[in-house]
Parts: structure tokens; C-alpha cells; sequence
């Protein structure tokens, strides 16, 4: 993982309980799990991406999925859903020649 993050210090335990001890144990985790559930900035010169979803059904905002040869970033305005195919026919046409 190379986000620049600063790794929380977790202290040395002492020989017997300290309340100071295990508030600071409880501060790092606290800062190395926000760390971990910001996605933090991301800065690529190169990425491919393999097997991507082909709608938008069930992805988070931002995720990304391909659209005929296309990645897109779902929009509630502008979904693409699964199987959105349809045919339809209205009356008949009756075509003769002379």
C-alpha cells in the first residue's frame, strides 16, 4: 500500500494496567481505522481493470463498470440496468408492387 499514510504508534505495554496505556492503544486503532476506511487520493500513470461489471446494478458511487467499451461511473439520474433490452411491433404493413 503506498497511500503516505502515517502509521499510528501503538505504545510498549507496561507490567501492570494503565488507564493512560489503553487510551492510547484505543487512540491509534481509532486513527489506523479511519485511515483504512478513507479511500484516500489516488494518482495513476497506469491501472487496467479486469472482469469490470457491464450495468451499474448494486455498485457503490464512484465504483466504475464497462459500458460497450466504455468505464463510466454509476448516476442516479442515468442507470444502466441489467438485461434493458426490449423489441416491439405496432400494427402490420402491407407492401405491394404494381
Amino acid at each position: 500500500m503506498s497511500r503516505n499514510l502515517n502509521l499510528p504508534f501503538f505504545p510498549i505495554a507496561p507490567p501492570s494496567y494503565d488507564q493512560q496505556y489503553i487510551a492510547e492503544v484505543v487512540r491509534a486503532f481509532s486513527v489506523y481505522l479511519e485511515q483504512m476506511q478513507n479511500p484516500g487520493e489516488g494518482r495513476n500513470t497506469f491501472a487496467v481493470f479486469t472482469n469490470l461489471q457491464t450495468d451499474d446494478s448494486g455498485l457503490e458511487p464512484g465504483a466504475i463498470f464497462n459500458h460497450d467499451g466504455y468505464v463510466r461511473v454509476p448516476l442516479a439520474h442515468s442507470p444502466y440496468v441489467r438485461g434493458s433490452q426490449a423489441t416491439g411491433a405496432v400494427g402490420s404493413v402491407t407492401v405491394s408492387t404494381p
